[in-house]
């Protein structure tokens, strides 16, 4: 992507759905981009990504070192695309390697929160962000960036920012069932336990913990299906002029 950041004048409009995993935000972010013809920014794939890049460079074999993560992480060729027939998240393409199913693994998700407590790996990654919201860095109207920051850090002048939460046992069950669909095995137990160890990591830590931005909507959907979620969102688009 170019290095190039537009004006403020030239940025595209931007819908933020934050969260923390299993809340819906992935299914939201698909559906509102297809049906907009905005691009998508799977932002928790970037620290995923570098999570996974880290562990490959034995980086967690010894006390983690900020200014090499972010070396690290400013040294990856990072690119998106849709989701493949079938496939539940976008295609994510690093260094011409297909790693789409790589960073998806729950000790991925864990090397992904490890590392996103530093500042210097934040702001490596910032850079690419925003540039997607530019016509230099995205062809397309818009953009709905998906993570846990975008409202207040990344995209603070948003269009529309959606803060989606749900109850540490709706999210745990959810991720047991998208195991038990792919055919692989999942212990309750320790899932639940890893989204509550996640969830204080990001609440607590010091550099833009996980919480909405003080003009978000914030919708609940433990108890709601993913159609709801986005009938309720389609309408807020269309109150904000975005469709």
């Amino acid at each position: 992507m170019p290095n190039h950041i537009a004006s403020h004048d030239n940025l595209l409009p931007v819908i933020t759905i934050d969260g923390s995993s299993g809340v819906g935000k992935g299914t939201l972010t698909a559906r509102l981009a297809k049906q907009l013809d905005y691009e998508i920014l799977d932002s928790g794939a970037l620290y995923r990504i570098v999570g996974l890049a880290a562990n490959q460079a034995k980086c967690f074999d010894a006390p983690l070192n900020a200014s090499e993560l972010a070396t690290l992480a400013r040294s990856l060729r990072i690119s998106f695309a849709p989701p493949q027939q079938g496939a539940q998240h976008v295609t994510v393409i690093v260094n011409q390697d297909d790693v789409s199913r790589a960073i998806r693994t729950e000790e991925v998700g864990n090397y992904a929160s490890k590392i996103a407590v530093f500042s210097e790996v934040r702001d490596a990654l910032l850079h690419l962000q925003q540039n997607m919201a530019t016509p230099m860095g995205n062809a397309k109207k818009g953009l709905v960036a998906d993570g846990r920051d975008m409202g207040t850090v990344v995209f603070p002048n948003a269009a529309l920012k959606i803060y989606l939460i749900a109850s540490p046992d709706a999210r745990a069950q959810r991720r047991v069932a998208q195991l038990h669909q792919a055919g692989k095995a999942a212990d309750y137990d320790d899932i639940f336990a890893q989204i509550v160890a996640r969830d204080e990591r990001d609440s607590s830590r010091s550099v833009a913990p996980a919480k909405p931005a003080d003009d978000a909507i914030v919708i609940d959907t433990s108890q709601l299906d993913a159609n709801t979620v986005y009938a309720q969102v389609w309408q807020l688009c269309e109150q904000r002029g975005l469709i």
